[in-house]
């Protein structure tokens, strides 16, 4: 059967000698007693220095789980960053201000429709990629919000129910 493997990979160039095709000779061992050593609670593995950060595993869990994410240091958010972008060539000033972690509030008036439309999917894919939202303040005006940067929307809701044209 191991042979059929070795003939197999040989074919799909997987192994790099002839050699290895040579029929294997099993030789019955005689049984032997394994000792087993004791597994520390917790346990550290040696890597290199090119390799990802270690993860301990716990003897319970035989499953590691996966390292948080490292956050970097966010700005104080005293200000939103506004921009008033006339042609698509402005895109990377709005994602330099988001990669930074600041809000951005784009006013598209200025803008072409198809402009327009590629800085708002620019916008979408850019807010995607940050794990950030966007948000439609009025037909041409988004704002961009970071992940660490929470819109409340209980005005809105709030003005839209005590509306008089409201008629749901």
């Amino acid at each position: 059967m191991a042979n059929a493997f070795k003939r197999v990979a040989n074919y799909l160039g997987l192994v790099d000698d002839e050699d290895d095709l040579q029929p294997i000779v099993e030789v019955e061992q005689p049984a032997r007693t394994r000792s087993v050593r004791a597994v520390p609670s917790t346990t550290e593995a040696a890597a290199p220095s090119w390799a990802a950060p270690s993860v301990k595993v716990s003897a319970a869990s035989p499953v590691a789980s996966r390292p948080a994410p490292v956050q970097q240091e966010l700005p104080v958010m005293d200000q939103i960053f506004t921009i008033h972008p006339r042609f698509y060539n402005e895109a990377r000033t709005v994602g330099e201000m988001f990669r930074q972690g600041q809000p951005v509030l784009m006013n598209l008036s200025d803008m072409d429709e198809t402009e327009r439309k590629r800085l708002v999917d620019f916008a979408s894919g850019l807010v995607f990629g940050h794990f950030g939202s966007i948000e439609r303040v009025t037909s041409k005006v988004f704002l961009l919000t970071p992940p660490n940067v929470r819109v409340s929307t209980e005005g809105k809701v709030a003005a839209t129910e005590a509306s008089f044209f409201n008629q749901s």
